[in-house]
């Protein structure tokens, strides 16, 4: 099953085969780590994980790259405010970001890479652009790309660039969207700034350079796929391409994958509106890494997402259906046989499931499927009318479901966990919902444990001890749900 993707480039959906008819590679724009990541960020990685994901599922071996921009204005600019080295300044928050990927089990890239590892390539490179007459020094000791010497450029974001002014120059990393000039690719160095020497002098790279370097590094000239968030199509991606083809005389990325904004209640997200939300202000508001993570990704990449707290009760809903689903069909006692139309049911669901994601990634249609055969399967057992026999069939769709959205199986106690460890340390438990605390006290062994002594205490006809554990769980945030397959626990 080959998967379809909208191209920015050619403005279609493309098929994304692998280039050497072997392993996909693709470069993921990954954080500039002068802060914690926002879940806006963390959509875009999400997507890119989707995917990934996916293309696994399908047999398509990939070959991610990923930045980590730590070296930019911004992250100058607050390392001197803060009075430390850009490397001190930036090691936390790049820790934090990793965290952050494990607790929404956004899977590791094949290959993670520096943008101050690579500063010597970095300056090859201009120094092959200013062979080619496309990138000039000017008097403080900076190196810029002239985009005229670039005749196609424009062509990923498809602006109109007729009125650009020929030779205007814009040193710093955040400009205007809609603004086309020549961008700097080595910023000479200013007193007190963190700077390398190199032939091209003593400075630091542009932003555009960083990325263009280490996707060449490690995927070669060209290759397949270039990952990012919407915002990125102009002027980085657009510069991107600019620089690297005129380098190389070749296609820079075949195929240009961008994520949708999100929105928040409807509106921008920003602190300034009180609606700026990182993955740990949430975590730490009680609400499960699992449900942001399907939250995120419920809507399809290429439609914008507004993201509210009543899709997070929502999602917590759909998780908790598949989990109380998954565990009734692990557990329970079925009769020998086969119910053919379930059987069916399921490898047609496995079939929609899969043609939905083959289909640009459209996670919303992906869903459907699956949550159709749930509650066929739910009414199937409460009529016995699910056999042994059934639960191959079944139990394949949601492993196939997990191998993607990856929410079933639950690993939310540890993230929150983690969330309360940074937070006791960076002095913000005032931040902590009450009732986290109480939850996170408690671990998943010494729950069972209670429940199975609970369970014990039922068969003795012990209800004072049970009820008394009940109450215990209940403090600690545990709700108990009995039935007749059995005795199954949650966290609030």
């Amino acid at each position: 099953m080959t998967l379809r993707l909208f191209n920015t480039l050619s403005g279609q959906l493309d098929p994304l085969i692998p280039l050497d008819g072997k392993a996909l590679g693709m470069y993921a724009c990954g954080p500039t780590v002068y802060d914690y990541g926002h879940i806006g960020n963390f959509r875009t990685f999400l997507h890119i994980d989707v995917l990934r994901r996916f293309l696994r599922l399908t047999g398509v071996e990939v070959r991610q790259v990923m930045n980590i921009t730590d070296v930019d204005d911004k992250i100058i600019r607050n390392a001197a405010a803060a009075g430390q080295p850009i490397g001190a300044y930036t090691a936390p928050y790049e820790e934090a970001f990793f965290a952050d990927l494990d607790a929404l089990r956004i899977e590791r890239p094949e290959l993670i890479a520096r943008a101050t590892d690579h500063i010597p390539q970095m300056a090859a490179l201009i120094e092959r652009l200013a062979k080619a007459g496309a990138a000039y020094r000017t008097d403080d000791g900076s190196w810029y790309f002239r985009i005229a010497a670039f005749p196609a450029y424009g062509k990923l974001s498809k602006k109109d660039l007729s009125g650009m002014e020929d030779g205007a120059r814009v040193d710093v990393d955040d400009y205007e969207k809609d603004s086309a000039r020549d961008f700097a690719l080595w910023k000479a160095a200013k007193p007190g700034e963190t700077s390398w020497e190199t032939p091209l002098g003593r400075g630091r790279p542009g932003w555009h350079i960083e990325c263009s370097t280490m996707a060449m590094e490690y995927l070669g000239e060209s290759f397949d796929l270039h990952a990012g968030g919407e915002d990125l199509i102009f002027p980085h991606h657009e510069n991107e391409i600019a620089q690297s083809e005129t380098a190389t005389g070749k296609p820079f990325a075949r195929h240009w994958m961008h994520v949708r904004f999100l929105l928040v209640d409807g509106r921008k997200m920003s602190k300034s509106e009180g609606n700026f939300y990182t993955l740990r202000d949430l975590l730490l508001k009680g609400y499960r890494a699992s449900a942001i993570r399907l939250a995120l990704i419920s809507v399809p990449y290429r439609h914008p997402l507004n993201f509210t707290f009543d899709s997070l009760a929502d999602s917590t809903g759909a998780i908790d259906r598949l989990r109380t689903f998954r565990a009734r069909l692990v557990s329970g006692p079925f009769p020998e046989g086969q119910n053919p139309a379930l059987e069916a049911a399921a490898l047609a669901a496995r079939e929609a499931y899969r043609a939905a994601l083959a289909n640009d990634l459209n996670t919303a249609d992906a869903r459907a499927p699956v949550f159709d055969l749930v509650r066929s399967a739910n009414t199937a057992m409460d009529k016995s009318e699910f056999f042994l026999g059934n639960r191959a069939a079944v139990l394949a769709v949601l492993e196939d479901f997990d191998a993607v959205f990856a929410v079933i199986a639950d690993h939310d106690a540890e993230a929150t966990r983690r969330a309360l460890a940074w937070a006791r340390g960076s002095g913000r438990m005032d931040s902590v919902a009450p009732e986290l605390v109480a939850s996170a006290s408690i671990s998943d062994a010494e729950v069972d444990t209670l429940v199975a002594e609970r369970n014990q205490a039922k068969k003795q006809r012990n209800f004072a001890r049970a009820d008394a554990i009940r109450a215990q769980l209940a403090a600690k945030g545990i709700v108990i749900e009995d039935s007749k397959d059995g005795t199954r626990w949650k966290r609030k």
